[in-house]
């Protein structure tokens, strides 16, 4: 199991009031809301790995080369040497390096890898997996790597985690058209305003669709713009022509990376905190109280 660790906790701070606070006064909401997740992901699916992917550059400079709006609307501040300053609720960021201590405390493989997201750390996990992988995450991005053949799904959270919508290709060929491999050129083609990715002008998700289902892929799209016998209408034509630049680069920018260095260490999913005073402590300092007890419950079971 991969989580989409930053999607999980941004969802875990918006559901969970943020009265909910440590003795001191900081909010913890994130914190509880984050591990009340991991507990319910673990109680219902029982993974025999679990891994908290992390965004180590949540804003990759390869990536903004080729298409510089991408996440620039998100932007707080840029940053010279290392990762740009992510726009970020002001009680959420203090919440973050609680969660990597609880997590790191616990026993939970937390990974990140230098310059890029944890979309990619999750591509190149499920590719070397052996098995079958659940990767829960509420970005849809993620829908590319879903693949029946090797049992890779997404668990999407409707409503928390427990209630999550299982994704397969069954699920994408219904809803979108396409199956994982091509959900990158579906994509890529509508554009996604919260990741800066402009699309091409005036074709939405239905028509890119449609496109898909009559030329294949993107490659086959861009060759029926140059055969004067396609059946493109003219103001798709000159639109898709006049995109070649960002339907260029856009592919390598939208497609999840498989092929990050990672560490070689033990993912499987812990019966025992790895270091319980440091835990004890945490849970004291920020008055995590039953929802640490509840994942404790679960990981012991």
């Amino acid at each position: 199991m991969l989580l989409d660790t930053a999607s999980l906790y941004y969802r875990a701070y918006f559901g969970v009031p943020d009265s909910v606070k440590a003795p001191d006064g900081t909010p913890v909401n994130a914190v509880r809301g984050l591990l009340d997740f991991i507990a319910r992901l673990v109680q219902d699916h029982r993974p025999d790995d679990l891994v908290a992917c992390w965004d180590a550059d949540w804003r990759p400079h390869w990536r903004v080369e080729l298409i510089p709006s991408y996440k620039a609307h998100r932007v707080a501040e840029e940053v010279e040497q290392g990762p740009d300053a992510e726009e970020t609720p002001d009680t959420l960021s203090p919440q973050v390096p609680i969660i990597e201590d609880v997590l790191d405390a616990l026993g939970i493989a937390r990974v990140g890898a230098a310059s890029y997201e944890a979309d990619d750390v999750i591509g190149s996990y499920a590719a070397r997996a052996t098995g079958p992988v659940d990767i829960v995450t509420g970005d849809r991005d993620l829908y590319q790597l879903v693949d029946d053949e090797r049992g890779i799904r997404v668990l999407y959270p409707l409503k928390g985690v427990g209630s999550l919508q299982l994704t397969d290709e069954n699920w994408l060929r219904e809803k979108y058209g396409v199956d994982g491999g091509g959900y990158v050129d579906l994509a890529l083609l509508r554009g996604d305003p919260s990741d800066g990715l402009p699309g091409v002008p005036g074709i939405g998700e239905k028509t890119a669709a449609k496109l898909l289902d009559a030329y294949g892929n993107l490659a086959g799209i861009m060759a029926a713009v140059d055969d004067p016998k396609s059946k493109l209408t003219p103001s798709q034509r000159k639109r898709l022509d006049e995109s070649r630049p960002y339907v260029a680069v856009a592919p390598t920018v939208v497609r999840v990376a498989d092929d990050v260095p990672l560490p070689d260490i033990d993912l499987a999913l812990p019966s025992e905190p790895r270091d319980p005073a440091a835990l004890d402590e945490l849970a004291t300092r920020w008055g995590l109280g039953g929802a640490l007890q509840r994942l404790l419950s679960t990981l012991q079971d």
